[in-house]
């Protein structure tokens, strides 16, 4: 697959999940928010209000440290793939 192609499922996939209208479990919207951050470059640093929640977030972000952006949207996809196929 071409980084092109990878793109547009990455968009389409980051989509469907923006889409859901159902809560997701916490540890899952951490996995997607790091690989998120490391597919599109963000440098962000994380703004909650609450500190847990930016500790968790920058936790995320250390264990998705050392992938390329392709690499985070490959993993993304797959995480969002695996949760819907599975959710019920």
């Amino acid at each position: 697959m071409t980084s092109e192609e990878l793109d547009i499922i990455f968009r389409k996939t980051v989509k469907s999940i923006n889409a859901h209208k159902e809560p997701f479990p916490a540890d899952l919207l951490l996995r997607l928010y790091s690989y998120y951050k490391v597919a599109t470059n963000d440098q962000d640093t994380p703004s909650s209000r609450t500190p847990l929640i930016n500790a968790f977030k920058t936790n995320a972000l250390f264990q998705a440290q050392g992938l390329t952006p392709d690499e985070a949207k490959e993993q993304y996809i797959e995480c969002a793939n695996h949760y819907f196929l599975y959710r019920k």
